[in-house]
């Protein structure tokens, strides 16, 4: 099998830690790996299948005679892709830069990996909650046309980066102790007032636009219809920041074209790669994201009709929104160019 050069741009972070996993685990065909962060982190010493590797400042030489740069997200993805590019790497991009980009493709590879060779040297890795959603949409889109979607989220603190995981724990500490909750990242660190996200609910996530949507919203709604390439579809969402360290709910309301049978949806969803039916109600089997941390499958239960609108029905899933909802997603799309021959080695 051939192998490949790859760079992680991120590599220090809670996406590119999980890059750095994935790769181990997956036994992806790396030839040269090259760690790179900020300044900050520039130095740190990371092991990959029992080699020691020293993490890299990045620079726009960074990605000389690299095949992949698998970018964890973030404001830089628009400073260096194009130096990835420049150089003959194909960037898999993790941040909101080139989602909508109508020349970048938006992939999930279990859903539309024929787009990908629209890439002109970017591809876009969609948002982590419409992966998760999406994940259970396709086997049911693929029996009836969907008109109109309804979800809300439930989405970890780990969504935030390490900072949440670490005001998540440091508020609970505190209200235990009987001391005040200071926050400083949640809902978003760049407003000018934060909340405790400790024993709370917090309906921000991102900054809320003109519409008086958050951006985390909009991205459900749009990313949604870019993937399935159909602008049809109605989509309205509200998106909830939860005290969970990791692993992303959402709850669907589903409208279709047509009626559709109970049985045939949980039968769809079972034979779906990446997809698990946990759905026994009179046993009390449900997805949790206790449960889903950690695993590559997204979890779908609680699987209804709507009983207040025809052809309509209600689900719920989870899945691990750094895993299936970050990276793995990534390192698919690079799979699958290499299993596909879309992937040119130098």
């Amino acid at each position: 099998m051939q192998k490949y050069n790859v760079a992680i741009l991120g590599a220090t972070g809670a996406v590119g830690s999980e890059f750095i996993n994935l790769i181990e685990e997956r036994d992806f065909p790396f030839n040269e790996l090259r760690l790179l962060a900020s300044k900050r982190s520039a130095g740190t010493k990371l092991t990959v299948k029992g080699k020691t590797y020293t993490v890299e400042e990045a620079t726009p030489a960074s990605f000389k005679g690299m095949d992949i740069a698998l970018f964890a997200g973030g404001s830089i993805s628009k400073e260096f892709a194009p130096y990835a590019v420049k150089a003959g790497a194909v960037v898999i991009d993790n941040s909101s830069t080139f989602r909508m980009d109508p020349d970048v493709p938006l992939i999930v590879p279990e859903i539309n990996p024929q787009a990908i060779l629209k890439h002109h040297g970017i591809i876009a890795n969609p948002n982590c909650s419409t992966i998760i959603m999406m994940m259970a949409l396709k086997p049911l889109y693929d029996l009836a046309r969907i008109k109109r979607i309804v979800v809300s989220t439930y989405q970890a603190v780990s969504g935030a980066g390490k900072e949440g995981i670490d005001e998540l724990t440091d508020e609970t500490r505190a209200y235990s102790e009987g001391k005040e909750m200071v926050p400083h990242i949640l809902p978003s660190a760049s407003l000018a007032k934060h909340f405790p996200i400790a024993f709370n609910l917090i309906p921000q996530i991102d900054v809320f636009l003109d519409n008086l949507y958050t951006k985390e919203e909009m991205k459900m709604v749009n990313e949604t219809r870019k993937i399935f390439d159909d602008q049809s579809i109605r989509i309205t969402a509200t998106t909830v920041r939860v005290p969970v360290y990791r692993s992303h709910s959402e709850s669907v309301n589903v409208e279709f074209e047509h009626d559709l049978d109970l049985a045939e949806m949980r039968q769809a969803l079972a034979h779906f790669p990446g997809v698990q039916v946990m759905d026994e109600p009179n046993e009390q089997v449900y997805p949790m994201p206790l449960y889903t941390s950690g695993k590559n499958d997204c979890y779908v239960g609680r699987l209804r009709r709507d009983e207040s609108n025809p052809n309509t029905f209600n689900f719920w899933v989870v899945g691990d929104q750094i895993r299936k909802g970050a990276a793995l997603n990534a390192l698919q799309i690079a799979e699958v160019m290499i299993k596909n021959g879309w992937l040119q080695k130098k």
